[in-house]
């Protein structure tokens, strides 16, 4: 069993960028603690955790009919892009390519500077979409590339990704509404992404309102548990359907192995699969953010922690610190 102040005095001495973790065991909260003076509805940029709750909305998006399939094509969605002359790739790439991190890109580091100066993110995004490669199946972590996806959900809606998502996700889990953040320069956005205090209930956004799918969504340990335990009861939050069933087991079965700079983990959809034999998976976002669902065990825990670039995930203190010992 977990003595609560050794625990509270470990993460104090050990992870000094850690602002809260929640812990519900059986249904019930086990850990509710706080660090470096944040209170319990301050929220942080929770970082890449973001995708994983995209990937949520996407299956929220095809239950209700607004996109069709994840095997549509990325383009059927933007039907007044124009593709680049020479260009024979992007038309093949899937809403699945997308979904898995295989979409091909035109870029060797993503290209920050070119897309973030722009109205509309996921318009630019497409232009580094495709390539001479092809669409090769292979693994390739992008940030700013699925940005394509919140703009997707947005044509599919007729909403703002952030107004689709309060209305949908959020307000069913009574968690508070988030808005719209558009950061005035790039000064700005580095601070919003860097920054270590207390972000306020936002979703960082393009200029037409649409939330990155990336990165961004500000959230407090406490809502992350929630998302973590409308997952872990298979898409129900009090009594309430929020995601089908189907979707998410399809979302959280391994598709693919990551390689050693991902330290082997699978993945799903948008969703990092931590064991495939316990059914365990997480979202993951850089500075140690973490929602971590173990169904067999009955178990989530949700970590948050202000920016700190050297920590990429915290699985192994989930599984030490919490996990093991709420089994002893």
């Amino acid at each position: 069993m977990i003595n609560l102040s050794e625990f509270h005095s470990y993460v104090a001495d050990n992870h000094s960028n850690i602002c809260q973790v929640t812990v519900i065991h059986n249904g019930r909260t086990m850990i509710n603690d706080m660090w470096n003076g944040w209170k319990v509805d301050d929220t942080v940029h929770t970082m890449s955790v973001t995708k994983s709750i995209v990937s949520l909305l996407a299956g929220i998006a095809i239950e209700q009919g607004l996109i069709g399939s994840i095997d549509d094509y990325v383009l059927d969605y933007f039907p007044e892009y124009k593709i680049k002359r020479g260009e024979k790739t992007i038309q093949k790439v899937t809403l699945r390519n997308l979904l898995t991190m295989t979409a091909p890109y035109k870029y060797k580091s993503e290209p920050w500077s070119k897309i973030c100066v722009q109205e509309d993110w996921s318009a630019a995004a497409l232009d580094f979409l495709g390539g001479r490669r092809g669409v090769t199946g292979e693994f390739r972590y992008s940030t700013l590339g699925i940005h394509i996806l919140t703009g997707i959900i947005s044509a599919g809606s007729k909403m703002t990704t952030v107004d689709f998502a309060n209305k949908y996700l959020f307000e069913p889990l009574t968690t508070a509404p988030r808005k719209i953040y558009i950061a005035p320069d790039a000064e700005a956005h580095k601070a919003f992404t860097v920054g270590r205090t207390p972000k306020g209930n936002i979703w960082f956004s393009d200029e037409k309102g649409v939330g990155a799918a990336g990165y961004g969504l500000c959230l407090s340990a406490e809502e992350m548990s929630k998302i973590g335990l409308c997952c872990l009861n298979k898409g129900v939050f009090h009594d309430k359907r929020i995601v089908s069933e189907k979707w998410l087991e399809e979302s959280t079965t391994a598709k693919l192995c990551c390689g050693e700079k991902f330290r082997d983990m699978k993945y799903g959809y948008l969703w990092w699969i931590i064991d495939e034999n316990e059914g365990s998976y997480a979202a993951i976002g850089n500075s140690g953010n973490v929602i971590y669902i173990n169904p067999q065990k009955e178990l989530v825990a949700a970590v948050s922690g202000y920016f700190k670039p050297t920590v990429f995930d915290r699985i192994d203190f989930i599984k030490a610190q919490i996990e093991e010992k709420i089994e002893d």
